[in-house]
């Protein structure tokens, strides 16, 4: 009975301060993390603004006779 009083508790054992410790670490790596992912985020929703439209032009134009279209008829019709 003596000797369960003269022991410290388990939140001031060596262990259970690591544990704790390691596991503030993850934690606050894991918010910075998703931080930094949500401001990337933002600036690529920024600049992709820009660039939809240039695709949209690149697709209308392969779609409508652009050099694969145009290369391939060449072939069939040399045939």
């Amino acid at each position: 009975v003596l000797s369960a009083q003269t022991e410290a508790p388990f939140y001031e054992e060596w262990w259970f301060l690591l544990v704790m410790a390691l596991s503030s670490l993850i934690l606050i790596l894991l918010v910075v993390f998703a931080l930094v992912l949500h401001g990337q985020s933002k600036k690529y929703k920024n600049c992709s603004a820009g660039k939809t439209i240039s695709n949209m032009e690149e697709s209308v134009t392969l779609d409508n006779g652009g050099f694969t279209a145009l290369e391939l008829n060449s072939r069939h019709l040399n045939i």
